[in-house]
């Protein structure tokens, strides 16, 4: 059955048609006006303290080299958005690299290692899908079971070993497109690509009526089975294309499971918007919190700051972001 803008009205809360045009923008884009004007700040303060920190170099580090957190914070928002979530995209991150790094080295056209490796995500995230959707297993712990799979085999079958020598032409993250890195390009367009496509598709909005109102989703038509699978799917898509984009930006890979991945893309994904209950939040917003992560990071060495307070900031920045989400769900209530 097709979707329509009625079914989906449980989606997300009616605008209001008499704001002004600052009101109305906050209440529609709050959480990404708030992130936006935090990184602008930032930016700010931290260039006082030390004009270094605007350098060619550093923002080349902030902005590109942390584009594939951001492309799988995509993912991730579309998944947390439809009220599940995946612990498990380091681990599978990890596992796609070494994928992709053994097959570059050992002779495959460089697209074969690009290729594999999304299908790959996009199969086993298939199977987590379809898990959570017809085995009504809850997402959690499928993802954690993947987890443990994933870095457990991971390690069984490499030992943690490095893979060196990769072909030149495989190392797209390093290449330059019109003079702009490749992962910024690619972190643009496909942020604005999935922006639009959650907006004014019919497919996209419906994972807003997925998350926010199960029962009154699947009594207007929408298949809740389905709609789960294929956004893990898609979640998969999105973890391959970032795991080209982690795998290639170095002249080495290690065959491990980067730490901390997973939690720097959920919380990018639940900061930037996207409500841990579901039914709202926007890729937008988890591209500008990944964003705000890498200037964080980097604010702390350029004032002399130990990198460890990095993992405090973001514990405080989700403790405040779930409170606000609660505070305004009881509100709208």
């Amino acid at each position: 059955m097709a979707v329509t803008g009625v079914e989906l009205s449980s989606a997300r809360p009616q605008r209001k048609p008499r704001l002004g045009g600052l009101k109305r923008l906050m209440s529609d884009y709050g959480q990404e006006v708030v992130v936006f004007a935090a990184i602008i700040a930032l930016f700010v303060v931290v260039t006082l303290i030390n004009p270094r920190f605007i350098s060619a170099n550093n923002l080349t580090s902030i902005f590109a080299g942390n584009a594939y957190i951001a492309v799988a914070a995509i993912g991730m928002s579309m998944v947390i958005i439809t009220g599940n979530i995946d612990v498990s995209v380091g681990a599978l991150i990890g596992v796609l690299a070494t994928i992709s790094g053994t097959l570059a080295v050992a002779g495959y056209p460089v697209w074969v290692a690009w290729f594999v490796p999304v299908l790959v995500g996009m199969a086993i995230n298939a199977v987590i899908g379809v898990l959570v959707a017809y085995a009504k297993i809850p997402s959690i712990v499928v993802t954690l079971g993947a987890l443990s799979i994933l870095r457990g085999g991971l390690i069984s079958v490499t030992g943690g070993t490095w893979i060196s020598n990769l072909p030149p032409e495989f190392l797209i993250a390093q290449k330059r497109l019109l003079g702009i890195p490749v992962p910024l390009v690619a972190m643009l367009l496909l942020t604005l690509a999935a922006a639009a496509w959650m907006r004014y598709f019919a497919f996209g909005r419906s994972l807003y009526a997925l998350g926010g109102n199960p029962e009154a989703a699947m009594a207007s038509g929408i298949p809740a089975e389905r709609r789960t699978v294929a956004v893990f799917i898609i979640h998969g898509f999105f973890a391959g294309l970032a795991t080209i984009l982690f795998a290639t930006q170095l002249q080495v890979i290690q065959s491990t499971v980067p730490p901390n991945l997973e939690l720097t893309i959920i919380t990018a994904a639940v900061i930037g918007g996207a409500s841990i209950l579901g039914g709202s939040g926007t890729v937008v917003g988890s591209t500008l919190a990944a964003i705000l992560f890498a200037t964080i990071g980097s604010a702390l060495i350029f004032t002399n700051v130990s990198a460890y307070w990095l993992r405090a900031v973001i514990g405080s920045l989700i403790l405040a972001t779930v409170l606000a989400d609660m505070l305004r769900r009881r509100r709208n209530a």
